[in-house]
């Protein structure tokens, strides 16, 4: 006698489904905020470069306009993904866009250096919590045999932002003394697109099923097999709890404390260990680059212009990851690129001239973007759906303090051994981050229910 086959589970049947129009709109829909998220970030940098020369900025009050804004990301990191789990990612997305929109927008008005850093603060707390709870959402819906690639995808959009982040900062920031508040009105657009957000992008099936919400699940379900020609099966008892972790979640623990539970506490501290150390190389270099190069004795013209270059060789940088991530899959493809960041560290801090400058720089971009696309991959898909923002946003908060001693880290460091010294510490850093990153789970091609 043949048994009798079970029907598909929503997730399964997503799983199942090709690349389709609909997978394409929401990659579009969430990378455009991330893409603006991105711009907000690498605006500072130009803005910090601009009013060093205006306001007469120090070292340490440049520092303490990245930190904190850093320090807004990390608490925004936590506590957007605890919010994901609970109210839904769609909300939250929007509800990010929204805060950091309209911070970014009244930054442009401020008149000194505590009112930019407060608002900085207010920014940092909606950028932290957009990135993982956006990633979360992607991954959700992308098929399983392509989810790395599809997720490094939506990571290539912040260099898109970066890259508008420094068009911005050479068209506008340089050629006017209060060109850095035009910038900055600018980082204000993410207000109005968390409009769109909140009515055009689909709410995560698996959050739906988890929340008793089954005919919204079994709605989404259907348009994303609409839009794949895939006749959807007929409606039947609901299947919502099987193939998922839906059926444990009255007994099983959620929160942040359950990151640390047995089965999970390896993998999260090899996570966290990994983003603290990408993110201090990564943002230590980054956010000072501008003023490096200007320091170096390159024209802020000069210096604007190769950021702009150094910038946009993260595309290929991400091109190359996402293929990777489904080639060799998410640890080899992440410590494979975080070496590579190291290497070009190293020779960043003893480049000279023009050329030595902008070839190091862009192999830095290059390696470390494709890094970051890597580690955006991995990061969800390791734990389950109950706690799947959760740790994601956990991770990314974790990592987000070494952005914010990052940027005050760069003037001691600079002061004890200048750019060998700094970026021999960001090298050993991406070292580090490789170590960890070899103590991840490989789940390349597994469905996100499978663990």
């Amino acid at each position: 006698m043949t048994a009798v086959e079970r029907p598909a589970t929503r997730p399964e049947r997503l799983d199942r489904l090709p690349f389709t129009r609909r997978h394409r709109r929401l990659v579009v829909g969430s990378g455009i905020g991330w893409a603006l998220d991105a711009m907000d970030v690498g605006l500072i940098s130009f803005v910090i470069a601009a009013l060093k020369v205006q306001w007469e900025l120090s070292n340490a009050e440049m520092s303490w306009i990245a930190s904190v804004g850093f320090l807004g990301m990390a608490l925004g990191a936590s506590v957007g993904g605890l919010l994901a789990d609970r109210v839904g990612r769609r909300q939250v997305f929007a509800l990010t866009l929204l805060v950091y929109g309209l911070a970014t927008g009244a930054s442009a008005l401020v008149g000194s250096v505590a009112a930019l850093m407060a608002l900085r603060f207010v920014v940092g707390l909606g950028l932290g919590a957009e990135l993982p709870v956006a990633s979360t959402l992607v991954s959700e819906f992308a098929p399983a045999r392509i989810r790395g690639r599809v997720v490094v995808v939506l990571e290539a959009f912040w260099a898109v932002g970066w890259v508008l982040a420094a068009v911005i900062g050479y068209l506008v920031v340089r050629d006017h003394p209060e060109g850095w508040r035009w910038a900055l009105l600018i980082g204000a657009v993410p207000a109005l697109y968390a409009l769109v957000v909140r009515r055009g992008l689909p709410e995560s099936v698996r959050f739906l099923e988890r929340a008793g919400r089954t005919a919204e699940a079994e709605a989404v379900v259907r348009e994303f097999e609409a839009s794949a020609d895939v006749v959807s099966p007929e409606p039947g008892p609901d299947q919502d709890t099987r193939g998922t972790d839906a059926a444990v979640v009255g007994r099983a623990r959620t929160g942040p404390v359950a990151l640390w539970a047995a089965g999970v506490r390896r993998r999260t501290a090899a996570i966290w260990l990994v983003w603290f150390f990408v993110n201090f190389s990564y943002y230590g270099a980054f956010i000072w680059l501008p003023s490096l190069l200007v320091a170096q004795g390159f024209s802020l013209v000069q210096s604007f212009g190769y950021t702009l270059a150094i910038t946009a060789a993260q595309l290929p940088g991400y091109a190359v990851a996402a293929v990777l991530v489904e080639v060799w899959g998410r640890r080899a493809t992440l410590a494979t690129f975080l070496v590579g960041s190291a290497g070009a560290a190293a020779v960043f801090g003893w480049a000279d001239g023009a050329t030595g400058v902008l070839v190091a720089g862009m192999l830095l971009s290059f390696f470390n973007l494709g890094a970051w696309g890597a580690l955006y991959a991995v990061t969800p898909e390791i734990y389950p759906t109950r706690l799947r923002a959760t740790g994601a946003g956990w991770a990314a908060g974790f990592g987000r303090i070494a952005s914010i001693l990052a940027p005050l880290a760069v003037p001691p460091l600079l002061a004890v051994g200048g750019e060998q010294v700094t970026f021999a510490a960001f090298a050993i850093s991406f070292v580090l981050a490789a170590g960890a990153a070899l103590l991840l789970p490989e789940l390349r091609g597994r469905s996100l229910t499978e663990h």
